[in-house]
Formats: C-alpha cells, structure tokens, sequence
C-alpha cells in the first residue's frame, strides 16, 4: 500500500487520534491551503494535499476572511537542520496559530511549545500604534492566565495531533486532540483586534493541514499578500 507525509508516519507509530473521531467541533469551516497563505517569513512548501515547513522561521496569516478559530491537523517531522534563537535570544523549539492578527505587533497566539519545555502557552502580542516588526520587534508579549488547563501530550516525530483554538470574543478554548487543553479570558483589548487567523513555527520541522471557520455575516474580503509586513 502506498502512502505519504503525515499518513504515512501515523501508519508507521500508535495513531493519536481513533478513526472515526471529527476534528473539529461542528460548524462550517474553510480549509485553507498554501495559496490562501501569505508567508512573511521562512517558506511553506507544499507537500501532496498538505503543506510542510523545514526551515527555522516560519510566519504566515490567510489572505481569506475567516472566524476567529482555526484548527491544524499536523505532525511533528523533528528539529531543522539549524536553530536560530527567538528575537529574546531564548532558543525554543515550537508550533502555533495566529488569531486576530491584525498585524506582526497585534495579535492572539495559542502556541505547542516543544523544547525545552513541553507545555501550550496563551500569549497576546500588544503594541498600541505599532504595526510592522520594525516597530515592535519582540516587545508587547503577555502571556495569558487560564482559568483551567491541563498538560498536552509530548510531541514525538511522526505521531499525528489534531490542535484547536476557539475564539469567541475574549473568551479562548484550545483543544488537543479534541480535548480542552487550555480555558480563559484574553481580555477586551485583544479581543478588538480585527485580523486574520494564521501559523508559525520555530525550529521544528512539521507536515500540516489547516482549516478557519467561516465569517459570520458577509464574511469580508480577500486580503492580499504583504510579505513586507515582517515577522511576529
């Protein structure tokens, strides 16, 4: 039997998540692909059906109108072949989704750290009158308080997860495997940020697929692709 990407390596391990199981809760959602993404660092290749990121600095947001949720259904291929240390100097290893990213210095995280710590971090990235990596740089990062969390699984290469974030105002929910993970309030500052659902990764090389919900309403416009818009 043939195979390929992620498929393939969850055929090779302990599948993580029972066949049958949905992926997300219900609802409509947009699956988004490598020409709905605009890449303002680092380069998402496509890989099949799914999208692949091998090098150390990832950042892209969806050119599509979206709700404020999105969901990957990836799995972690191992460390890049070269770390580049965050803009803080700290060397991490780590995979995530953007929500209400208005801009590289304004906007809601809700990330899978990997190494050095296993762990799901919620942080809101907030520079007031600030809009491009120029400006911030790596300053306004807070990170965010649950109400209730609980420990997500180490990741190991191969093995495939399902990670979900849910956004409804200020109150976030964030999912493994269909689980709730984490639970809390960003806040109504963050919550006004209009922007974009998007991903990022730092020194992990990763085989994904990435879906948003539908906007409500209308559903806005088309964004185009800013690659000068800097990293996050």
């Amino acid at each position: 039997m043939k195979c390929a990407g992620i498929f393939c390596l969850a055929l090779l391990s302990t599948p993580t998540i029972p066949a049958g199981t949905p992926q997300s809760a219900p609802g409509a959602w947009i699956d988004l692909g490598r020409d709905n993404l605009c890449v303002t660092e680092g380069a998402i290749e496509k890989s099949g059906d799914r999208m692949k990121v091998d090098v150390p600095k990832m950042r892209a947001y969806a050119t599509v109108a979206t709700a404020h949720s999105a969901e990957v259904r990836f799995a972690y291929l191992g460390p890049t072949s070269k770390d580049v240390p965050l803009g803080s100097g700290e060397m991490r290893r780590q995979f995530g989704m953007k929500l209400r990213a208005q801009d590289p210095c304004n906007l809601v995280y809700a990330i899978w750290r990997i190494e050095p710590e296993s762990k799901l971090v919620v942080s809101v990235k907030r520079n007031p009158g600030q809009h491009t990596s120029g400006q911030c740089s790596n300053h306004g990062y807070q990170n965010i308080k649950p109400a209730k969390a609980s420990p997500v699984p180490r990741l190991e290469p191969g093995k495939v997860h399902s990670f979900r974030a849910e956004m409804k105002r200020d109150e976030l929910r964030v999912y493994v495997d269909n689980r709730e993970v984490w639970e809390g309030l960003v806040g109504a500052d963050a919550a006004s940020l209009e922007g974009r659902v998007g991903v990022r990764s730092d020194n992990a090389r990763i085989e994904f697929d990435l879906k948003a919900r539908k906007p409500e309403g209308t559903g806005g416009h088309a964004q185009p692709c800013n690659t000068g818009a800097g990293s996050d």
